[in-house]
């Protein structure tokens, strides 16, 4: 077994046997990209992923918090009746959005009919999109009803954000920004970024000392890396006057190397 095969295979031991069965009745084996993303992202680490287009940047960034809310993720500190959101995927095209929740349908349902056919007991997420375009009604069913997974864009994260259904929105772990490169330096971006920041202090009023937000950029084009990182990892304040902010960590995946801020 070639050492490029073996650090595939290994790329995919952080999975739950289930996850891990599909993938391998579905796909040869991973691609670079998720091969070099899955340990990072499995880890919990704020993970910044640049591959080309279709190197399956989309399923290296969702299909580690599929595995966590479908075999393992713990309970919600939201009412069970009223469960919160659990993965942000935010797109800064709508288009872009529609095709990701069509796309999320495959490694679900794969998943799920594996798990039936063994018998292992899991929780199948609820996908949502919100955008401009959704109706009222919608709206509305996704606020009493919210997904474990809300597909969105930069203005529609920012209008939950500032309305009373901000609330579906204090279990989010993780945030995945698709197509970073087309929100950097721009006035979009600076509105994203500052809406994160929103995010991580609604979801820390309660628990102060919480693990900060898990944040995936993904982008095909992206340079330099190092300045797209600080912008998605943010900052912590620091009780420090002499250094005030501390930048959160980012580990910076290249198709072919791997490195960390």
């Amino acid at each position: 077994m070639s050492s490029t095969t073996m650090e595939a295979s290994a790329a995919l031991d952080g999975f739950h046997p289930i996850t891990r069965q599909w993938f391998t009745e579905a796909f040869p084996e991973p691609t670079r990209a998720q091969t070099l993303a899955w340990p990072a992202i499995a880890a919990g680490r704020s993970t910044l992923l640049l591959a080309p287009t279709g190197s399956g940047k989309t399923l290296a960034a969702f299909l580690v918090a599929i595995d966590r809310i479908m075999f393992g993720l713990p309970e919600p500190t939201l009412s069970e009746n009223k469960p919160g959101v659990r993965v942000l995927y935010i797109s800064p095209l709508k288009a872009l959005g529609v095709d990701v929740e069509r796309n999320l349908r495959a490694p679900l349902a794969g998943v799920r009919a594996v798990a039936q056919r063994e018998g292992v007991p899991f929780h199948e997420p609820q996908v949502g999109v919100r955008s401009g375009d959704t109706p009222a009604a919608e709206r509305t069913r996704l606020n009493r009803q919210p997904p474990e997974i809300l597909i969105t864009t930069p203005e529609s994260l920012y209008l939950i954000l500032t309305s009373r259904s901000r609330d579906i929105l204090r279990d989010v772990d993780t945030v995945i920004v698709d197509e970073i490169h087309s929100l950097v330096a721009t006035k979009r971006g600076t509105h994203l970024f500052l809406s994160l920041e929103r995010l991580e202090r609604l979801r820390r009023e309660d628990d102060p000392q919480r693990r900060p937000l898990q944040r995936i950029g993904l982008s095909a084009t992206q340079r330099p890396l190092d300045e797209v990182a600080r912008l998605l990892g943010g900052a912590e304040a620091d009780a420090n006057p002499e250094q005030p902010v501390q930048p959160r960590p980012v580990e910076m995946v290249e198709a072919g190397r791997s490195k960390q801020i």
